[in-house]
């Protein structure tokens, strides 16, 4: 049985109303969740690179970011760890991922989100297990989320093509690191 028409708008509008201001708000102004010291909102992927250039400039990244990011990256093999400085797992595993860099940095691109913490402490962190690839500053873990993991260390390998070749969940071992590198490098 088919509605009045009438009463079709009426169950219509709505809708309407929820998509127009759907719409309205998909603009790209700066995220209000984001900190005061977040600086000015990044250029477009195609104008600007978005990798820090700096192991300590940790710019804030929100997960389309993040994502840009990633595309930037194509061609390269990308090892993600999601780590915060308050956590032990954390810097149980920064050495592992020091000394990744040494041996792999050349080959692949590590990279750190930090995640749930302050600037301060991040940096302090870095600073204290010597680590010598970026990271990128993510206030709220949106990013862990989006990859569809829970808590921290997350490690994520994506291969040259930037497809997700493996990850790994919690503090990581030498031997799932070894194996998610193998991964990446194909």
């Amino acid at each position: 049985m088919a509605l009045p028409r009438s009463r079709t708008l009426l169950t219509l509008l709505p809708l309407l109303a929820l998509l127009s201001t759907a719409a309205a708000c998909g603009g790209s102004g700066p995220d209000p969740a984001g900190p005061a010291d977040a600086g000015p909102p990044a250029q477009n992927a195609t104008t600007a690179a978005l990798l820090p250039t700096h192991v300590a400039e940790l710019p804030t990244f929100d997960v389309n970011t993040y994502q840009q990011l990633l595309t930037q990256l194509n061609g390269t093999p990308v090892v993600v760890n999601v780590w915060a400085a308050w956590c032990a797992p954390c810097k149980a595993e920064a050495p592992l991922l020091h000394d990744a860099t040494a041996t792999y940095g050349d080959r692949v691109q590590f990279l750190g989100v930090d995640i749930l913490d302050s600037k301060d402490g991040a940096r302090g962190f870095i600073a204290d297990h010597s680590l010598e690839y970026p990271s990128v500053f993510d206030p709220t873990g949106a990013i862990r989320d989006s990859l569809g993991m829970i808590g921290q260390p997350v490690t994520v390998f994506y291969d040259a093509d930037g497809t997700m070749v493996s990850s790994w969940d919690g503090q990581l071992s030498q031997k799932a690191l070894d194996q998610g590198i193998k991964d990446a490098l194909g």
